[in-house]
């Protein structure tokens, strides 16, 4: 049997395939999503949101431990992780709660149940054909492991750890990246003993060389230890514990080993092969206008190659649905696409980092680096860190780099920046208001535009 007739139908509701069915059906479209899972996908359930809650209750440990450096008495009795959990997943039914309300409120027809790409513009679920004028493909992700590493026991994947009843006394954690550094921030603060390995040469190595290094030392001093430029080359379990073997010959034995070398591409079974659909490396490959290469077939989010953000995921999908609709709008670009780590201090970025930049524009980029020791803001919440902008020759600011705690709030501002091609005189007789840490940001550029303040050489 074959339902036809939807201007759009979706394979995956997660943050792609759900803000492709609302922007579609808000223009008049009929939308057909189909989901094997929850709608809200990966982010919501296993992702980010229960991440960020997570690194939410260890900043309120941190706040209770220390809080005597604030002239208040608190002490830190321990974390009940029933509870943490508990409170984890009261947001996450609240969002998912909202987000079945506004799938209703759309009229869009949500199809549950495990959907395969067959050919041309149709999908088949348990049996049943769905075909549409256009079809997107949206299949997100999953946690990715190194090949011999297998999954299982006490080694564990990033959605295990969502999941954990109690809290491990010792933990390695398999990559620097931005799954790793989270998680371990977490452990840190709620009293685990965590050492980070990383193959690449620094932690977070995706972003600017400044932000690692900030990074790194705020680690150093919150006793993370972190190995990095050194090779994981095998791991054995026990009833007791697992057993890491690096490269040098050195072995580090915990309780857990958490995987965290990055998520591939979902599309392996879902029959994309199969139907002629170009793939690489397991990736899906798009124009610029996110078309693959089978006509009205469309891919967003982690299965494309790029950034797996799912604010990516979100702006592709409106994308998708506004060019369906004839509105031909503007292509994301992926360096405007505002990037956080929400470790402790948190990293937050967007644009060219200052290698990149020098790529591109050669050695004529400028930069500026101003440290928050001269904010007021951030002397009160007592963190260390900086702003780094990063500026092409005779043009606006290309990249914009903050490192502290709470910096990811001000990555709206940023963000603005770098799409809107702002020069730092055109950010510099802005008003940032007094105290806040966007104050930073308007310092930066005022010394970049020649006229430094509250700068210290």
């Amino acid at each position: 049997m074959t339902d036809a007739g939807a201007d759009l139908v979706i394979l995956g509701g997660g943050s792609g395939g759900y803000a492709a069915a609302f922007r579609a059906a808000e223009l008049g479209l009929s939308v057909t999503l189909i989901e094997k899972d929850k709608l809200g996908g990966t982010c919501l359930h296993r992702g980010c949101i229960p991440t960020k809650a997570l690194l939410h209750a260890a900043e309120v440990a941190d706040s209770a431990r220390d809080g005597e450096q604030f002239g208040v008495k608190t002490v830190l009795e321990g974390i009940d992780i029933a509870g943490v959990n508990k409170y984890k997943d009261q947001i996450i039914a609240r969002l998912y709660k909202g987000l079945q309300g506004l799938a209703a409120a759309h009229k869009v027809n949500l199809v549950e149940g495990t959907g395969t790409y067959v050919g041309g513009t149709t999908v088949e679920v348990d049996g049943r054909r769905h075909t549409g004028k256009n079809l997107l493909l949206a299949t997100g992700s999953y946690s990715r492991t190194l090949p011999g590493l297998e999954l299982g026991g006490r080694i564990i994947a990033s959605e295990d750890a969502l999941s954990l009843d109690y809290i491990p006394e010792k933990v390695v954690v398999l990559g620097g990246g931005v799954i790793g550094v989270e998680f371990a921030s977490v452990w840190a603060s709620f009293g685990v003993d965590v050492t980070i390995v990383e193959a690449l040469p620094r932690l977070v190595p995706n972003e600017d060389e400044f932000a690692s290094k900030q990074l790194e030392r705020a680690f150093r001093r919150r006793k993370i230890a972190f190995k990095t430029g050194v090779k994981f080359t095998g791991a054995k379990q026990d009833d007791k514990g697992v057993s890491v073997s690096l490269e040098s010959g050195e072995t580090i034995d915990a309780d857990l080993l958490l995987v965290a070398v990055g998520r591939g591409p979902n599309t392996a079974g879902h029959g994309y092969e199969e139907a002629g659909v170009k793939l690489e490396r397991g990736f899906v490959l798009t124009d610029d206008r996110l078309r693959t290469n089978i006509p009205n077939v469309y891919a967003v989010g982690d299965i494309v190659p790029g950034l797996q953000l799912a604010h990516r995921g979100f702006a592709q999908g409106i994308f998708v649905a506004e060019e369906i609709a004839g509105l031909s709008p503007r292509p994301v670009d992926e360096a405007g696409i505002p990037r956080v780590t929400y470790s402790h201090p948190e990293v937050a970025s967007v644009g060219l980092t200052e290698a990149a930049a020098k790529d591109k524009y050669g050695a004529g980029v400028t930069t500026f680096t101003y440290d928050l020791a001269g904010n007021g803001k951030s002397q009160i919440l007592k963190t260390s860190g900086a702003v780094k902008l990063v500026k092409a020759p005779e043009g606006p600011v290309v990249g914009l780099h903050l490192v502290g705690d709470r910096v990811g709030e001000l990555i709206g501002e940023a963000q603005l920046i770098y799409n809107w091609e702002a020069f730092p005189e055109d950010v510099a007789p802005l008003i940032h208001a007094h105290p806040t840490q966007t104050e930073a940001l308007g310092e930066a550029h005022l010394a970049l535009a020649g006229k430094p303040l509250h700068v210290h050489s």
